[in-house]
């Protein structure tokens, strides 16, 4: 069955920068004078859900102040690469007329850098869901719910995919019909048991699957 939107997340599943999104963690702690955590925790989240969960001199600060400034020292001289077959899958979508959302836990002016500056498609993209949209961050699936209502769809007939386990049990948890999972941050097993109908190393075999529905 044809999907009516896509619902896809950017860092690690459009673009590969989740290595320059821990590089701004590593300077923010450096920064601060403090042993950083295990940067894997925030794969696929927002800072300032991750680190009140997390033991540490932060736990008192202002998360969504320290989110910005880990966003102010991501590497900017480096543009991330897009993850194999993304360009192919937006541009699929749109070619057969799948709506096309992103559902991100990064910034508006990351978006804008990343899949506008960068990629040149986001004129090509309908809805954009940032962090700044959602009170709460994956794995609560409200940036999934937000993107159905904006499109005006049921999220059981859409298509998702992300990098992380958080991200994949957000779109589980929000109802989306189908969550691929993109290897890039997580092992496919992994991305399975969050809830993944099936996981891929990259988009190529999505793009394939969405353009066959040419009209």
């Amino acid at each position: 069955m044809r999907p009516t939107a896509l619902l896809l997340d950017l860092d690690g599943t459009l673009v590969d920068s989740e290595p320059l999104q821990r590089e701004g963690y590593r300077r923010f702690f450096a920064s601060r004078g403090w042993v950083e955590p295990d940067l894997s925790v925030f794969t696929g989240r927002r800072a300032e859900d991750v680190l009140p969960t997390l033991d540490g001199p932060w736990r008192d600060d202002d998360h969504a102040a320290i989110a910005r400034e880990v966003t102010a020292l991501v590497p900017r001289d480096v543009a991330p690469s897009p993850i194999l077959g993304a360009d192919a899958l937006v541009r699929a979508a749109v070619a057969v007329g799948v709506r096309v959302a992103v559902v991100t836990s990064a910034g508006p002016a990351w978006v804008q850098q990343a899949l506008g500056d960068g990629m040149r498609l986001l004129d090509l993209v309908e809805v954009v869901v940032t962090a700044e949209d959602v009170v709460d961050g994956k794995p609560d699936p409200a940036g999934y719910l937000l993107a159905c209502e904006r499109l005006g769809l049921h999220p059981g007939t859409t298509l998702a995919a992300e990098d992380s386990t958080a991200g994949v049990r957000a779109a589980v948890s929000a109802g989306v019909g189908h969550v691929v999972g993109v290897t890039t941050s997580h092992a496919a097993a992994e991305l399975r048991d969050a809830g993944a109908h099936a996981a891929y190393a990259d988009l190529r075999p999505v793009a394939e699957q969405v353009g066959r529905h040419a009209p």
